[in-house]
């Protein structure tokens, strides 16, 4: 038999059915089942810094900088300068390449000067003075000699100035006194070869014989050339793709 003091208020909240926590039919209510405990929330990884963007890399000089075309196609070598070739430079002005010509016609014509006396001396002395007619004879022979050999002289003179090795290839001697220089564009040596066939074969041979078809005006243009053109090129210059620049 239980005491007042342990039986339950009636009136106190949670007890008998309608109270809180008896469900219908005066039963208790079972608490709902608590769901699993939440798991702590793993912390998100840190963001990688995301990499800027590669700006196109600057052309090499020298270098094809547009798109690369199909085919297995390769970017071309630079060409370099073989041994012996001259360094390209600043283009020379018409007065220097004046006075170059200006000295290369003293230098050969000197040799010509000497050659024609003599031989005009030895032609009068073997003839002797009385024989009017042999002595003109000997004279014109003489002259005729002394063209052929200044005609020799003009042939080879620039050719074998020019092919010289080192500092002086693609330099006559007027040229050298003046501090200019022929160039070739492909930057290649001058041989005997090309440089006959810019001096001779063109400067002098071409323009000569254009020369004696249209009197003066071919050997005109030519010379004057440089004068106009943007890159002070005469025209037998620009058959051959050379230039006329300063000397280092």
């Amino acid at each position: 038999m239980t005491s007042d003091s342990e039986r339950p208020d009636p009136e106190s909240p949670g007890f008998g059915p309608g109270s809180p926590g008896y469900g219908p039919g005066g039963q208790p209510q079972s608490p709902a089942p608590a769901g699993p405990p939440a798991s702590p929330q793993s912390p998100a990884p840190p963001s990688m810094p995301q990499p800027a963007p590669e700006s196109p890399a600057s052309p090499v000089p020298g270098e094809y900088g547009g798109p690369v075309p199909p085919g297995g196609w390769q970017q071309p070598l630079p060409r370099s300068p073989q041994p012996g070739a001259p360094a390209q430079g600043q283009l020379a002005g018409w007065g220097s390449r004046l006075g170059a010509y200006l000295i290369d016609g003293l230098i050969l014509l000197v040799p010509f000067l000497i050659i024609f006396f003599a031989l005009v001396a030895g032609a009068v002395g073997i003839t002797g003075t009385d024989d009017d007619d042999a002595a003109v004879g000997g004279v014109i022979l003489a002259g005729v000699l002394s063209v052929l050999v200044f005609a020799v002289l003009a042939l080879i003179y620039a050719p074998l100035l020019m092919k010289r090795v080192g500092e002086h290839n693609g330099q006559t001697w007027g040229k050298q006194v003046v501090g200019i220089r022929a160039v070739r564009d492909n930057g290649q040596a001058w041989t005997f070869g090309s440089a006959a066939l810019r001096e001779v074969v063109l400067k002098n041979l071409a323009v000569g014989i254009a020369s004696s078809i249209i009197p003066i005006i071919p050997w005109f243009l030519n010379f004057f050339w440089p004068l106009w053109d943007d890159q002070n090129r005469a025209l037998h210059a620009m058959v051959v793709s050379t230039h006329v620049v300063r000397a280092q």
